[in-house]
C-alpha cells in the first residue's frame, strides 16, 4: 500500500497503524540483511507509537495516519543515537525530536527506523563504518547518498515513504539510483536545522517516495502546508530542456540524456511550451558548491565526540575545509553570482527539465577505504546535475523516466522558481499519469 492509502484506511478503521507497521517490521526483518539500509530498526517503540496512533481521537483527521515511515540517521529522534555514519559520534540517545520528526509524528506517522548514510552524510553513495547499502534494483550497485539508506528502504517496498535532506543532490541522486519520487524543497520551505548552518543554507530536509501524491502529503507535512498534498496538473508552462553538464568535461550517458528528451516530449503533448535550452554555469558554481562542501564538512566534524576516529576520506575532506575556512572562506558573492544567473535564464522559462544522473550508480563498495581523490572524482562524475540548485536554494525534484539498458532506472529532473514546489509536483503528476513506473525493485 501506498502512504495515501495507508493513512486512508487507518483512518476509515479498515486498518489499524499497529497492523501497518507489524507488516513494514516484518518486510524490514526479511530484507534488511541483505540490503542495509537500516542504522536502527525501532521494533517495540514503533510498535507502542502505532498503538498510541490508534488511540488518538483525532486519527480520523491525520494525513499520515499510521503510515510506517523511515528517517535518516542525521536529524535527532528522541531516544535514539544520532550517528551520523561515524564511528566518532555520540552514542548517547538524543532528548528531543527533529521538528520534522516531530512534524510526522504530529500528523499520525510512526517511526519505524533510522536509515544508514555514509560519514557526515559528505559522499554519494552510502556506505560507513557500520555497513555497506545496497541498491534494491542491483544489490551490487550502490542506492546513492546520502539518503541511501532511506532510498533503498522505499525501493525495497519496506516502507512506503522516507525522510531524507539533500546538501548537493542527497535526496535527489538516492531517488534517481533507485527509481523513487525524491524532492529539495526550496530554501526555508522546511526547517532544516542540519548541523552548523546546513552548509551554508544548501541543506534541506524533504520527502522520498514510490507516487506523486505520496510525496507531496508528506512534504505538505513537513513545511506545514495542507494545500500542497491538493497536486493539480499546471497547463501551458515553458519548459527548458538541457542535457548539457554543469561540469565541464564529464560525460552524459546517452540512455540518461534520452529519458530527459522523451520527457520534454511528453510534455508538449500535454501542450506546454518545450525548447532545448541550456544555463550558463559559470566556473564560480562549482567553486562554490566546493567550498561550502568541503567547509561544512569541517564544521560537522568539530561537533563529532572523537574526530580522530574519522574516516581517512572525511578527515581529508574537513581538512581542506579548515584551510578554506582559515582562509575567510566562503563568501557570498558566488552564490549571489549563480542565483542572478538562473534568474536570468528563468525568465525565459518556467521550469528546467535535466536528467537526474549523468552516469550508473556506483558499485556498492566501501568507498571509506578508497582515497579521498577517487571518491571526490566519481562522486562529481555520476552525479553533476543536483547541486547548482543546493547552491541557488531553489527547488528541484527528481521523478522517474524509463528502465536504463542495465536494468536500473532513468529518471529526469525538474528545477523552478522559489515557491516553485506545486509546479515540480503538477508536473511529476502528469508524468506519472502519461507514462506509470514500478513503484518497488521488481525483485522484491
Amino acid at each position: 500500500m501506498t502512504a495515501t492509502e495507508t493513512a486512508a484506511a487507518v483512518r476509515e478503521g479498515s486498518l489499524t497503524a499497529r497492523a501497518a507497521t507489524e507488516a513494514a517490521l516484518a518486510r524490514i526483518a526479511e530484507q534488511d540483511s541483505e540490503l542495509g539500509a537500516f542504522q536502527v530498526v525501532r521494533t517495540e517503540r514503533a510498535l507502542a507509537e502505532a498503538d498510541a496512533v490508534d488511540a488518538r481521537a483525532d486519527r480520523y483527521a491525520l494525513p499520515l495516519a499510521g503510515v510506517p515511515v523511515a528517517v535518516k540517521d542525521n536529524v535527532a529522534v528522541s531516544g535514539e543515537p544520532m550517528r551520523e555514519g561515524s564511528l566518532g559520534s555520540d552514542a548517547t540517545p538524543q532528548p528531543r525530536n527533529h521538528p520534522v520528526v516531530s512534524r510526522l509524528r504530529a500528523a499520525g506517522a510512526v517511526v519505524v527506523g533510522l536509515t544508514r548514510v555514509p560519514e557526515l552524510c559528505v559522499f554519494g553513495t552510502t556506505d560507513s563504518a557500520f555497513g555497506v547499502t545496497r541498491n534494491p534494483w542491483n544489490t551490487t550497485r550502490s542506492p546513492g547518498g546520502s539518503s541511501g539508506g532511506s532510498a533503498a528502504a522505499v525501493a525495497a517496498g519496506m516502507v512506503p515513504v522516507a525522510h531524507g535532506n539533500d546538501g548537493m543532490g542527497s535526496i535527489r541522486i538516492p531517488a534517481a539510483c533507485c527509481g523513487l519520487v525524491g524532492l529539495k524543497p526550496g530554501l526555508g520551505v522546511v526547517p532544516a536545522q542540519l548541523g552548523d548552518g546546513a552548509w551554508f543554507d544548501m541543506a534541506e530536509n524533504g520527502p522520498l517516495a514510490t507516487t506523486v501524491a505520496d510525496c507531496a502529503t508528506v512534504l505538505s507535512v513537513l513545511a506545514k502546508q495542507p494545500e500542497l498534498a491538493q497536486v493539480r496538473e499546471p497547463t501551458a508552462l515553458r519548459i527548458a530542456v538541457s542535457t548539457r553538464s554543469p561540469v565541464p568535461g564529464v560525460r552524459v550517458d546517452r540512455h540518461y540524456a534520452e529519458a530527459a528528451r522523451r520527457s520534454g516530449e511528453l510534455f508538449a503533448q500535454e501542450g506546454h511550451r518545450v525548447a532545448q535550452a541550456h544555463p550558463s554555469y559559470p566556473v564560480s558554481v562549482g567553486q562554490s558548491e566546493l567550498v561550502r562542501w568541503l567547509v561544512g564538512t569541517e564544521l560537522e566534524a568539530r561537533a563529532l565526540s572523537d574526530r580522530s576516529l574519522l574516516e581517512a576520506r572525511t578527515a581529508r575532506h574537513a581538512a581542506v575545509g579548515r584551510a578554506l575556512l582559515r582562509a575567510g572562506l566562503p563568501k557570498p558573492a558566488g552564490r549571489d553570482k549563480w542565483q542572478h544567473k538562473a534568474e536570468a535564464f528563468f525568465a525565459d522559462h518556467d521550469v528546467l527539465l535535466t536528467p537526474a544522473l549523468a552516469q550508473p550508480p556506483l558499485p556498492a563498495d566501501r568507498w571509506g577505504e578508497k582515497s579521498w581523490l577517487s571518491n571526490l572524482w566519481a562522486n562529481i562524475r555520476y552525479a553533476p546535475f543536483a547541486a547548482p540548485w543546493n547552491l541557488a536554494g531553489w527547488p528541484a525534484m527528481v521523478v522517474p523516466a524509463g528502465t536504463h539498458p542495465n536494468g536500473l532506472p532513468l529518471s529526469v529532473q525538474l528545477v523552478a522558481r522559489p515557491g516553485g514546489e506545486a509546479t515540480l509536483l503538477g508536473l511529476a503528476l502528469q508524468l506519472e499519469r502519461m507514462r506509470p513506473w514500478t513503484r518497488t525493485a521488481p525483485t522484491r
